[in-house]
């Protein structure tokens, strides 16, 4: 019997026996017949098949067969039917050519998929892992053509991708360089650079590719190839690239300012210092003998903003230019002025709060809800209108109220030394030490992470001060001024005041040094610190340290791996806590999985409950840039019988789904308000807060739920003081920075913003130490859209929103409760006086005092009116509500589907992808990027016309200057005198 004499179709088979015995005949011709029926078959009797696999693979390993790889293919398929995907791909790669990776079905697409996994664990092991592996040529042949399938069906990202998982840059560089739109996709490649690799050796070397590929371009995009230098720190290129365009067309200068304002966007203060120095900008720094704050007399302004030397020529006069943006003069200013225009604080939330409090707990947390409800707004009119209800504060409620005062001026550098003159210390001492400290510790909240100009004053007070209160607050204010400067000398300072071994200047000392060395992992500072953790017996300074050493770790991913080894072994629950801040500042919004699985470990192993709530919060930070995963990540630590870990589940939703007013975290956190644990509930309310910032009726249905919630808790006189504190500071949140600020840890480019992070670190200590809570504010970020000229003033113009008004619009105010109206209550008839009546209407005397028939009909109407007034009243109720309802249906109507907002503009995060610059305006964007939002340079359309320029407004005035200082009379006009 020949191949020839049979013929099969598998239409009518309905069973492969008998092709399967073809097998076991002598004749290959009729073996390899036999495969290639059972080819077209396989899918369909693959389990008749499966007992005679091993046949087809006998054939595989004989060398001398023929259709060796048509017998690899039957088999692959068998194996894939059975679910044994490896060895499908095992004999996928044998089938070589047959394998149409072009085809469209579920086993192509499988084996496909397994070979791609494959290839990139393997990749990924030679790459990162320094691994000695060879990689199969045939699969790496396989993952080849998928390159060749994208590229031919255009589906570049899926080839990106792929091309970053398996570290094939030269596949990523022909992916992007074949694509239509390559800065699109060159802007995809940035973003997955920044947010999803892991790895910083990796990330550099995309982030160099992509860098190369920027530059290349027809129109080398240097804003973000500067954004990849940050990441890169590389300063001096940055130095090279704003030299380059400094002295070119005007277009390349407004490029240069866009290009500054992105940098101090994202940037730390230190990279921003080299910069400065390679662009040859000198910062005027004040002598501390400048600045001495005398009681005799008031202080003169003489801290100012940096100053740029500059010299009459236009070069110079571009880099003071420059200067004034990097050095922070211009963009705090803006920022200033935008929260001093739009805030909308409501002040009847502050009175309600004021109202509620009945205990010391209760009104330092009103304290700290104002000051976080106006942080950068300048507007301190609730302190001063209640200056008896502040004086009751003592001891440290006193120092977080003076401290308070720096987180409402927060940015307003000008003249902050003579706003807090009447509170610092002075000599001979005379004030309260915890008034003294507070102040300086408000200093450094207004200068925090820029501090150039105040450092000098704050670390001459901190030598001279000799009580610990002054000393706690000297160094916090030190710490924040000096943020990220990596300053040798001022560790060196704050390191000898924490070896005087005081419990209250330790934990200070602890947190600043952590704070002036953040993200260096300098190996010096590390060993001081665990050193001297080791042998304190104070635990106040040992949780100072721990988020000290924790900042300098921040970033470093895989390199802080030792120090968190070290440390998460060690016997002391405070170090281990350290280990559990570390994993979250090393590898802050990456998303590492094995990070993710170690704080999980613990959050669930450990035996101190500090550790495990320290563990289950980080999670938080590591998520911050995939917030959706956050509450499948937490759900079930959301139900765990220890109350730290619930605690630790609701902070670390909040930090991680900050300003979303995600769904999923509201639908875990509402159950947690009602918990049984009066911190769980604390820690539920702080967290439901940071999630619904900036958020409205529209964008959360929930919004109204969750603020009803604050109120009733805040108000109820049975509720437990620390749940109080708890919501008081909620409605702080909620209303952060006039309603205008969110809470974030992201900038617009991608970056991770620094001063956010130790906002929220810090603040998650408000749990062992209350004056902490004022470092949220680092977390404010303002959503603003703010143009500028080349003069880098505001111009008068308009933006478009498109999008109803009412979607981003601000939440309602509250409104006071309306007066009751008193109604009139009958008398009361007594049953003797009603026998009285009958019985004088029974004597009635005679007929002329009887009365007239008109008489008694007026009798009538006027015993009604009462009723119908009644009545009437209902009706013209009804009336209006129904006016109202039509005037409230009319509105929504009648919406517009657009809005026009005055430039400087208030864009939420969500809104910037449907702002554009109005199409009638004179101006344009120097940058077009996806989405407006932050500082962005203008170019006039209209060179040589008349530019109108919004004024700058002035701050509010501090309680001190609307009491001593009134306006001067304007000189009299000029006159002759005549008898």
């Amino acid at each position: 019997m020949t191949a020839a004499t049979i013929s099969y179709s598998s239409a009518g088979i309905t069973s492969a026996a008998g092709v399967i015995s073809l097998l076991d005949e002598p004749q290959i011709e009729l073996k390899i017949f036999a495969l290639n029926k059972l080819n077209l078959i396989v899918h369909e009797f693959w389990a008749e098949i499966s007992d005679v696999v091993d046949k087809i693979e006998i054939l595989y390993e004989d060398e001398s067969f023929e259709e060796r790889e048509l017998s690899a293919l039957v088999a692959s398929k068998v194996y894939y039917h059975l679910g044994a995907y490896d060895e499908a791909l095992h004999y996928a790669l044998g089938a070589a050519s047959l394998l149409d990776v072009n085809q469209s079905s579920e086993y192509v697409d499988t084996v496909v998929a397994r070979a791609i996994d494959q290839y990139i664990t393997q990749r990924i092991k030679l790459c990162d892992d320094g691994s000695d592996i060879t990689i199969d040529t045939r699969l790496e042949l396989i993952v080849e053509k998928m390159f060749q399938r994208c590229f031919d069906d255009a589906k570049y990202k899926q080839a990106v991708g792929i091309a970053l998982e398996s570290r094939r840059y030269d596949m990523l560089e022909s992916a992007i360089m074949k694509s239509e739109d390559i800065p699109s996709l060159l802007s995809y490649a940035l973003g997955i650079a920044m947010t999803l690799l892991q790895k910083r050796t990796v990330r550099n070397t995309v982030l160099q590719v992509l860098v190369r590929l920027y530059t290349n371009l027809s129109e080398p995009d240097y804003t973000n190839m500067c954004q990849c230098y940050i990441y890169l720190n590389e300063p001096q290129t940055v130095v090279n690239i704003l030299n380059k365009l400094i002295s070119g067309s005007e277009d390349e200068l407004l490029m240069v300012f866009q290009i500054c304002f992105d940098v101090y966007e994202s940037a730390t203060q230190h990279f921003i210092d080299e910069v400065m120095e390679g662009l040859g900008i000198k910062q005027k720094k004040e002598e501390s003998t400048a600045m001495e704050v005398e009681s005799s007399e008031p202080v003169k302004p003489s801290e100012e903003p940096v100053k740029t030397v500059a010299q009459d020529s236009a070069i110079d006069k571009k880099r003071a230019q420059v200067g004034s943006i990097l050095s922070g003069e211009i963009p705090i200013t803006l920022k200033s002025q935008f929260l001093i225009r739009k805030n909308s604080s409501d002040m009847l939330v502050l009175k309600n709060c004021k109202d509620a409090s009945r205990n010391a707990v209760c009104h330092t947390a009103t304290v700290i809800a104002n000051s976080l409800m106006h942080a950068g707004t300048t507007c301190d009119a609730f302190l001063r209108d209640n200056l008896d209800w502040l004086a009751k504060a003592t001891n440290w409620a006193k120092f977080t109220a003076t401290a308070s005062i720096g987180v409402i001026h927060h940015g307003h550098e000008t003249n902050a030394l003579k706003l807090m003159s009447s509170y610092l210390p002075k000599e001979p001492a005379s004030g309260s030490p915890y008034q003294e400290g507070g102040a300086l510790y408000a200093l450094g909240m207004i200068h925090a992470n820029h501090g150039a100009a105040i450092i000098p004053y704050l670390s001459e007070q901190l030598q001279t001060a000799t009580n610990e209160t002054v000393k706690h607050g000297g160094c916090l204010g030190l710490g924040l001024a000096a943020m990220t400067t990596k300053n040798s000398d001022i560790y060196e300072q704050l390191k000898n005041n924490l070896y005087q071994d005081d419990a209250i200047i330790g934990e200070a000392a602890g947190i600043a040094m952590g704070l002036v060395m953040m993200g260096s992992l300098d190996e010096d500072a590390l060993s001081d610190m665990v050193q001297y953790a080791h042998e304190t017996q104070h635990e106040k300074i040992l949780r100072g340290l721990s988020l000290g050493i924790a900042m300098i770790c921040y970033g470093q991913l895989e390199a802080a791996d030792p120090t968190i080894q070290t440390l998460t072994e060690d016997k002391d629950p405070v170090l281990r806590m350290c280990g559990m801040y570390c994993v979250g500042m090393a590898y802050a919004g990456t998303g590492n999985n094995r990070a993710i699985r170690r704080l999980l470990h613990v959050a669930v192993s450990d035996v101190n409950d500090d550790v495990r709530r320290a563990a289950v919060i980080s999670i938080g930070f590591l998520l911050f840039n995939a917030p959706e995963q956050c509450p499948n990540v937490v759900s079930l630590l959301s139900e765990s019988y220890n109350s730290h870990v619930r605690y630790g589940a609701a902070l670390a939703l909040g930090i991680s789904c900050a300003g979303s007013g995600m769904k999923e975290a509201l639908s875990i956190l509402e159950p947690m308000i009602n918990d049984p644990v009066n911190y769980v509930r604390q820690g539920a309310l702080l967290a439901s807060a940071m999630v619904l910032v900036q958020q409205n009726d529209h964008m959360c249905p929930k919004l109204k739920t969750f603020k009803e919630l604050f109120t009733k808790t805040m108000s109820d006189k049975h509720e437990d003081v620390m749940v109080k504190f708890g919501a008081i500071l909620a409605q702080g949140i909620i209303n952060a920075g006039g309603r205008n600020c969110t809470v974030s840890m992201r900038t617009q480019y991608g970056h991770t913003n620094v001063p956010s992070v130790v906002g929220l670190l810090v603040f998650t200590h408000t749990w062992f130490w209350f004056p902490l809570s004022h470092f949220l504010c680092l977390a404010f970020q303002p959503t603003y859209l703010i143009g500028l000229n080349k003069d880098l003033k505001m111009p008068v113009m308009k933006f478009k929103s498109c999008a109803k008004p009412s979607t981003y619009a601000y939440p309602p105010l509250l409104e006071p409760p309306k007066e009751k109206e008193k109604e009139k209550v009958s008398t009361a008839v007594l049953s003797t006086t009603a026998k009285k009546a009958a019985k004088s209407k029974s004597t009635a005397a005679t007929p002329m005092e009887v009365d007239t028939p008109a008489a008694t009909a007026d009798k009538k109407v006027e015993e009604k009116k009462p009723e119908e007034k009644k009545e009437e009243k209902k009706e013209e109720k009804k009336e209006e509500k129904k006016e109202k309802a039509d005037e409230e249906k009319k509105e929504k109507k009648e919406e517009a589907k657009f809005e026009l907002i005055a430039n400087p503009a208030r864009v939420l995060v969500e809104q910037r992808n449907v702002m554009d610059i109005e199409s009638s305006s004179r101006y344009s964007s120097v940058w077009n990027r996806n989405g407006l939002g932050g500082f962005i340079v203008l170019r006039d359309t209209k060179g040589g016309v008349e530019e109108d320029i919004i004024e700058t407004l002035q701050p509010t005035a501090s309680a001190e200057e609307t009491t001593t200082e009134e306006k001067e009379p304007s000189p009299p006009e000029p006159f002759e005198y005549t008898e």
